[in-house]
């Protein structure tokens, strides 16, 4: 189907819509974009190694049963710092904030007690100590990094930041997440921690983890995140390099577009604007975990820890510290630090660029254009396969994208876009082609069969101004004597009377496969083989002729004109066919705003010629030798050569007696026989031979009687005609 500029609005105000909604309101596709990379890491998610570099010491149910609740004094963290140490681990971070002194330590139960029962007790337990100042003295023997939650509510907590900071490029302090409260650890423990680092999360609105802050901002201080602190202290650096836009090597065109990367140690972390970090999560392993309670009592392997970078955390459920990732639903909190922590060693990125945005929406624009035009062009089969390869090859793009580089590519906004641009093309396609099937209707209902209509409402493209060259096989039919005929009748009475007689006739053409051209009065022009195709056209057109022939003699029935005092006030109908096969124009011809379904071309002009020739030659039914010849097996009978007016080449009429099986029959072999010998006299100028034997076949064949009266007739004028003006073809000076 041709490509009309009326489908833009169509599949374009759409596209536009889309477009649209894609840069000015991407936010509201963020849920559909996060499923996507979700699905990216169900379906190839990180390979977790036993070799990882991270554990986790676990505070998990087992160990809440054998050591009590929860929280545990800070003496048994302090076993568990001072284990860790002992064999090799390389950093120990807490996933926990300790911004309160230990209210199971013996100093605040001594306080608790009055006055002469407090005395009593410090007589009996000399020496009982602090159990925060336990654990301070084992952080101080260790590299531990402590753990800082952050709000904004409350007051600033005192907070000492142990990392140096440099930049490059712009400002990064008014892109960072920023918080004016908080809870940091007693000054008593952080002061000897290598490390404070913040907890904070950035959930998405479904409260799944995809990103971690790498840094935020507290009051004016820039504060990095647990996992930062860890990676920084475990490789002993001191300074974390931040690199944001316009720094050398960046090319923003002057744009403060945030936060580029976050440089830790000999790690490079490729961030967000936010100096968040998106994390490439694997599938949860029991192998990532150290039970606490095996720890404290040395049931861990020294190559467990050795070099390792440990988190301590709680995975008991009573502590309340799940988190929703994308490849688990719950897992503890802690664990979303440490793979943050394996993703950065590990090495490789997981971002989405600043560029992503307008990408999609350039992919989203080319697709579409190319999916829609495919509706409007191709056949539905191949349009559609075109809009599948254009998503197919979207979300092929946004898979490589992901597995081979680490860029996150939205494929759906992409795919939803060619998706109602392409449905929205169809929609219209579909429209146009109600539309055309009603023009087809409307042009041809009344001039084929309905069967036919159909078959053409498929189509519709051949209602196109235009012709083709076609063979076929055209039909002319006209009444005789209408004028004898309508004597006496008023204008209703003829109107009447032409829808009687018109009304089967047609009926008998259309039901044939035959297309009606046009009515000329009383006189009907039809062709056989176009539009639609016919191999057997010239029979169809030959066998409705015959029928006509029949439904003729049912309508005088009707009209009471066979025999008695009725018929001589309602004379018989007769009508005159005739018939030729040639190659015609065939199509709609007239102006774009008005056309007619027709055909043009000398054998348009014969076949009228001949309709007027029954009259001559006294027969109802004549066609020429090119319809002859292509309906063998019917019953004819040569009746003459002819030079019609307007015509150098001679055409050889002959007369269809009747269907196949009279020509079959002993009856009409005979007649052929007799009637060839008639045609052989006339040929040899015996003319009044010629005469004799056409009264002899006058009576006795009705049928054909009135054209071997006229044959006699025209012997008789032969003889009388000289030698040398005489032709075995007949020139015609009427029409």
């Amino acid at each position: 189907m041709a490509f009309r500029a009326s489908h833009f609005a169509a599949f374009g105000l759409p596209l536009i819509g889309m477009l649209a909604l894609g840069a000015l309101a991407s936010d509201q596709f963020e849920g559909l974009r996060e499923f996507t990379f979700d699905a990216y890491q169900r379906l190839r998610p990180r390979q977790w190694s036993p070799d990882s570099p991270v554990r986790i010491v676990d505070i998990d149910e087992e160990s809440i049963a054998k050591f009590g609740q929860w929280p545990w004094p800070r003496s048994r963290l302090a076993d568990i710092v001072k284990i860790a140490t002992a064999d090799g681990a390389a950093t120990i971070g807490f996933d926990m904030v300790f911004s309160e002194p230990d209210r199971l330590s013996p100093d605040a139960f001594m306080r608790d007690l009055k006055p002469d029962t407090r005395a009593s007790a410090q007589r009996e337990l000399p020496g009982v100590g602090d159990y925060d100042s336990d654990f301070a003295q084992a952080i101080s023997h260790s590299t531990v990094v402590l753990g800082a939650i952050f709000t904004n509510t409350g007051a600033p907590p005192a907070l000492t930041v142990k990392p140096g900071f440099a930049f490059a490029g712009d400002d990064p302090a008014p892109f960072l997440p920023t918080f004016r409260s908080g809870a940091a650890p007693l000054p008593k423990l952080a002061e000897p921690a290598a490390g404070v680092g913040a907890l904070n999360w950035l959930p998405g609105r479904d409260q799944v983890v995809r990103e971690a802050p790498l840094l935020v901002r507290m009051g004016d201080k820039i504060v990095p995140s647990l996992a930062a602190e860890a990676l920084r202290t475990a490789q002993g650096a001191s300074t974390i390099v931040v690199r944001s836009s316009n720094a050398s090597g960046q090319t923003s065109f002057g744009a403060q577009t945030g936060v580029n990367a976050v440089k830790i140690g000999d790690y490079v972390l490729a961030t967000g604007p936010h100096a968040e970090r998106r994390i490439y999560y694997s599938k949860s392993e029991r192998g990532r975990f150290l039970p606490a309670w095996k720890l404290l009592d040395g049931q861990i392997p020294r190559e467990e820890i050795d070099g390792r970078i440990l988190l301590v955390g709680a995975s008991a459920a009573g502590v309340l510290d799940q988190r929703a990732t994308p490849l688990d639903p719950l897992v503890p909190g802690v664990e979303v630090h440490a793979q943050l922590i394996e993703h950065a060693l590990a090495g490789g990125d997981l971002v989405r660029p600043d560029w992503a945005p307008s990408a999609e929406l350039l992919v989203a624009l080319a697709f579409a254009l190319a999916a829609s035009l495919a509706a409007a062009v191709l056949s539905p089969f191949a349009g559609a396969l075109v809009a599948i390869a254009a998503v197919l090859s979207v979300c092929g793009v946004g898979w490589r994208a992901f597995s081979g580089y680490g860029v996150l590519i939205d494929p759906l906004y992409p795919t939803a876009t060619i998706v109602v641009s392409y449905l929205a093309g169809v929609i219209d396609l579909f429209r146009i082609e109600r539309s055309q099937k009603a023009q087809v209707k409307s042009a041809f209902g009344r001039f084929v069969s309905p069967a036919v209509v159909e078959r053409l409402a498929a189509s519709p493209d051949r209602l196109t101004l235009g012709g083709e060259a076609r063979v076929i096989t055209l039909m002319f039919s006209d009444l005789r004597d209408f004028t004898r005929l309508s004597e006496g009748m008023n204008a209703n009475e003829i109107i009447a009377f032409m829808n009687d007689y018109l009304t089967p006739m047609s009926d008998l053409v259309l039901a044939s496969g035959g297309t009606i051209d046009k009515y000329i009065g009383d006189a009907i022009m039809a062709f056989w083989n176009a539009p639609l195709d016919d191999p057997d056209h010239a029979r169809s057109a030959c066998r409705t002729a015959l029928a006509m022939r029949e439904a003729l003699v049912a309508f005088n029935a009707s009209r009471g004109a066979l025999g008695g005092d009725e018929a001589r006030s309602r004379p018989a109908v007769r009508f005159g066919i005739g018939l030729n096969t040639g190659l015609c124009s065939v199509g709609n011809l007239g102006s774009v705003r008005r056309f007619d379904y027709s055909a043009i071309g000398d054998p348009v002009n014969i076949a009228s010629r001949l309709e007027s020739l029954t009259k001559f030659y006294r027969f109802d039914i004549m066609a020429t030798e090119e319809t002859q010849k292509a309906a063998k097996d019917f019953a004819w009978l040569e009746f003459d050569q002819v030079r019609v007016k307007g015509r150098e080449n001679a055409t050889r009429l002959y007369g269809l007696i009747g269907d196949a099986a009279m020509a079959a029959s002993p009856e009409f072999a005979a007649l052929r026989m007799r009637h060839d010998d008639m045609l052989a006299a006339y040929a040899s100028r015996r003319f009044f031979e010629a005469s004799a034997q056409a009264g002899e076949l006058a009576g006795a064949y009705p049928k054909v009687a009135s054209y071997y009266r006229r044959y006699a007739v025209l012997c008789e004028e032969a003889d009388l005609t000289p030698p040398r003006e005489w032709s075995a073809i007949r020139t015609m000076l009427e029409k």
